[in-house]
């Protein structure tokens, strides 16, 4: 990184602080931190390499205000900061159920840690959440008031429970300690950095296309989520710690534009070219029908909305894909 880099605007929102990012040589963590280096704070990364890669941070290596630590945060953690980031977790299916009972274990024992220390230290820390709190919701669009319909024995349910109750966590310290909170509901997001192999359907789609192969869909494909590029959630994310005492959310980010698996797949080989066709196989247990986040709060409250329309957010992700030689290799 430059020494000449801007700070963006948001960085009026406080001087320079010492940050921790759990999980932050992951796919959001690592861009996270790409926007609080520009912002001129000093970054301490931790992460234990399950999910992530050091190919996410390595720009960073080196750079005066970045430090990298490879820790789990199922242990305790002893750092002076001014700021967490909680993001510590597998975030796709593939990953965390391969291991289901750490998942868990990250998502409630890692929360505890990490409360502990923002409490020793009385600091702000934020929970990266997830819209999985919400299962397979049979209200649409999902508001922050919608308790959730999710299946707690089930293969997603180590990952939803899990983030369920790191929310609860949270609010308890909040109650008990008077914690300075802050908790974000994440839908799903995309872009530069994601995991080549991680299952989620835009790396999918997108490497499938690259490589001449057919697209995988799912049930009928008319199932539908909601697409939000990475750049759009990460200034969601540093608008929220940057709220007063009393804003502790829980607040969705994500994209309100809706678009079913058919709709996503016909514009990445439009954006590719080639002539992959669609192989429908069954739709897995639990998948959501439908996902899409009411952002109203986010509006109200951050001021904030995704801004990065699908097929740019895609294009950019494309073109990140097909720079990397792992997109030639296909899977054994």
């Amino acid at each position: 990184m430059s020494t000449t880099e801007k700070p963006s605007e948001l960085s009026r929102y406080s001087l320079t602080k010492r940050v921790m990012v759990t999980g932050g040589a992951g796919f959001l963590g690592s861009h996270l931190i790409d926007r609080l280096i520009a912002d001129r704070h000093e970054v301490l990364c931790v992460d234990n390499f399950f999910t992530g890669a050091r190919a996410n941070v390595a720009h960073l290596l080196g750079h005066p205000r970045f430090e990298l630590l490879r820790h789990d945060i199922t242990m305790p953690l002893s750092v002076e900061v001014d700021e967490i980031y909680n993001f510590a977790c597998p975030a796709s299916p593939i990953h965390y159920q391969f291991d289901p009972v750490q998942t868990t274990k990250t998502s409630v024992i890692g929360a505890i840690n990490m409360l502990g220390l923002a409490k020793r230290l009385r600091v702000p820390i934020l929970q990266a959440s997830t819209s999985e709190v919400y299962g397979d919701p049979d209200v649409h669009p999902q508001p922050e008031s919608y308790w959730g319909n999710v299946n707690p024995i089930g293969p997603r349910s180590c990952y939803d429970e899990g983030k369920r109750c790191a929310e609860t966590l949270f609010f308890d310290y909040r109650r008990q300690h008077d914690l300075p909170i802050k908790v974000v509901r994440i839908f799903n997001t995309y872009g530069p950095r994601m995991h080549p192999n991680d299952g989620r359907v835009v790396s999918n789609f997108i490497l499938q296309a690259l490589r001449g192969e057919d697209i995988t869909i799912f049930g009928d494909g008319e199932q539908t989520r909601s697409f939000c590029y990475v750049e759009d959630l990460v200034d969601g994310c540093v608008r929220m710690m940057g709220t007063d005492a009393d804003t502790t959310g829980p607040i969705n980010l994500g994209n309100e534009g809706e678009y079913s698996m058919l709709e996503l797949a016909s514009t990445v080989i439009d954006i590719v070219g080639g002539k992959s066709r669609l192989a429908h196989k069954p739709l897995p247990q639990d998948d959501p029908r439908r996902r899409r986040p009411d952002t109203s709060l986010a509006r109200e409250t951050l001021g904030w909305q995704a801004s990065t329309q699908l097929r740019d957010g895609l294009e950019k992700t494309v073109a990140y894909f097909d720079s990397h030689e792992f997109t030639r290799q296909k899977p054994s």
